[in-house]
């Protein structure tokens, strides 16, 4: 029998854990996983190669499963905004996609809670895969979000 591999999670790192959580949770229906982190300690030390280390947040549940893939929200203190060597610490990630009913609504919900569009919302139909209505936003920290339906 071979090695079992299954996918666990997507670390965003945030600025404010606490109020980007919420966005996720209000936004998309994400449900909070306890208990909240609250890490230190050498060994975490060690791992981030981080001196005297601290990370906070929480795991969401993500819309649509249960006992699935997370999306972990995490806050590092002390903090790395630097865009040059690539750090455990470093904020951010490429985007993260959620398949809606109803793009529209997604659109203005993400908005009410302090995201904003970015570029255009595209209705494209593609061969093999139908009608596909995508568009690219961004959450209250800047991170992209891909909203989508496929018909």
């Amino acid at each position: 029998m071979g090695n079992t591999i299954r996918y666990i999670h997507t670390n965003i790192i945030a600025k404010n854990w606490k109020s980007l959580s919420d966005f996720y949770i209000n936004v998309f229906g994400c449900v909070p996983l306890y208990p909240e982190r609250n890490l230190s300690g050498e060994w975490l030390d060690k791992i981030t190669e981080i001196k005297d280390v601290k990370i906070r947040g929480v795991h969401l549940q993500l819309p649509g499963y249960e006992n699935g893939p997370t999306l972990e929200i995490f806050q590092y203190d002390p903090e790395n905004l630097s865009d040059s060597d690539p750090q455990i610490s470093r904020q951010g990630f490429a985007h993260i996609a959620f398949f809606t009913d109803d793009v529209d609504e997604l659109i203005h919900k993400v908005i009410e809670y302090g995201g904003k569009i970015t570029g255009e919302k595209i209705i494209e139909e593609i061969h093999g895969l139908g009608v596909l209505t995508v568009v690219y936003m961004r959450d209250p920290e800047g991170n992209f979000i891909e909203l989508q339906n496929r018909k």
